[in-house]
């Protein structure tokens, strides 16, 4: 709220009203009388009758500022999660439009999650605020007045990567055109090209040393049946992410659980984070005041789930956990299992399992990871809200591997184009 007074002199005009008010009149005549002789004086007498307005504390709200962002938000990662934070900066309200599956197949090729996942992973990050399903590829005049309009929309941003309709033309010349664009700095590192790219390199890798006779070979959906290649030299993928201490702490909360909040706490991969994820999170949160999620090393997942796992490496994945609107705080490379002291640590009073989970073979004859809360009383399975597993999704990519890669050929030459031109990335 803004005032356009001294509280002091309202306050004293309340309580003597009748001396103060007075005092103002004989001042403003003596004004007038001033600027009739010297061409000076007091132009605001008009304010002073009763009711003194010019004194009074006049509310003024100040304009909620509302700012739309669109994109596929296919296969969502830490740079859409960015690219919405930053979007959320230039305004106190984000509404995110998510393109429809029709648009996205027309203009880059068949999507790779549907528009009930999308909405999902966009709902989910705490920066959106309100979110529009089936929004077209492009700003057309009639969808821009519809946002201007019905939205109450006062800017449109979009990140500093082009974004070219198949005739070549700029997607948001309309909004630049009527003033009403701002830009944003694209996250290096990462894409969703990037990513399918990373899902079809190990499908390669796996159609070379799969093992027919062994079936486990078939179960691990990120990687390969070990023969002779040394297990160090396949875990996880290249990644081009330079993790720096600033962009976590943009990500975080920042805020540790109060003395008598319900910690709650959930671990796992989190690998190629989806929808299944955040319903998951949801379900959890709901349990507690407080929501702690461990993320396994990359190690640990490749021991997992196989040599070519993780997709993304742990820095990655604890960006997307972290944007999640149902978390609180992660712990970084968190131990296979849960111990006393862990939970003594963190005041955990209850971990969380889902039921739908990739197949784990360190289950099998080994140490259960959650003996020690099961004997304490704080350990419970969760119902998962999805079925959705980072294997399924990366199988609809597999299964349909000519037509994905034919998508990411053409991606990755504008990909490369962009990187060829950057000079220096200033920070967001």
């Amino acid at each position: 709220m803004e005032y356009e007074s001294n509280s002091w002199i309202g306050d004293g005009a309340c309580y003597y009203s009748h001396v103060f008010g007075g005092i103002m009149i004989t001042a403003a005549l003596l004004g007038l009388s001033t600027s009739y002789f010297f061409g000076t004086g007091v132009h605001y007498l008009p304010y002073m009758w009763p009711g003194c307005g010019i004194l009074k504390k006049q509310p003024h709200e100040k304009k909620r500022v509302r700012v739309y962002m669109d994109g596929c938000f296919d296969l969502m990662h830490y740079g859409h999660a960015n690219a919405l934070r930053q979007a959320k900066a230039l305004g106190d309200e984000l509404v995110v439009g998510v393109v429809s599956d029709e648009e996205i197949l027309a203009n880059k090729g068949p999507p790779v999650l549907s528009m009930e996942e999308r909405l999902a992973l966009v709902g989910g990050l705490k920066w959106v605020d309100e979110v529009i399903p089936n929004a077209p590829y492009a700003i057309t005049e009639q969808f821009m007045k519809t946002l201007f309009n019905d939205y109450k929309i006062d800017y449109i941003i979009h990140g500093d990567d082009p974004c070219l309709l198949p005739d070549g033309t700029d997607a948001y010349a309309l909004a630049k055109k009527v003033g009403r664009y701002k830009q944003i700095k694209r996250t290096e590192g990462v894409s969703s090209t990037d990513i399918v790219g990373r899902i079809l390199s190990t499908s390669q890798d796996r159609s070379v040393q799969k093992d027919d006779n062994d079936p486990s070979s078939h179960l691990k959906p990120c990687g390969i049946k070990q023969t002779t290649v040394d297990k160090q030299s396949k875990v996880g993928h290249i990644s081009h992410f330079l993790p720096t201490s600033r962009r976590i702490v943009q990500f975080s909360n920042g805020k540790a659980p109060g003395p008598n909040a319900r910690v709650v706490y959930i671990d796992g991969a989190f690998d190629l984070f989806h929808a299944g994820h955040v319903e998951i999170l949801r379900a959890a949160r709901q349990l507690g005041d407080f929501l702690l999620v461990g993320i396994y090393t990359d190690q640990t997942v490749s021991e997992i789930r196989g040599p070519g796992c993780p997709l993304m490496n742990l820095h990655e994945r604890s960006l997307s956990v972290l944007g999640c609107r149902y978390v609180d705080e992660i712990i970084m490379g968190a131990p296979w299992e849960v111990t006393q002291d862990m939970i003594k640590t963190f005041n955990i009073c209850l971990v969380v399992h889902g039921t739908v989970s990739e197949p784990n073979p360190l289950l099998d004859g080994n140490a259960d990871p959650y003996s020690v809360p099961k004997n304490m009383g704080i350990f419970r399975v969760i119902e998962s809200p999805k079925a959705i597993t980072t294997s399924s999704v990366a199988q609809r990519i597999m299964s349909n591997h000519e037509a994905y890669k034919k998508r990411n050929d053409k991606k990755v030459q504008s990909e490369k184009k962009y990187y060829e031109q950057k000079t220096f990335v200033s920070g967001d």
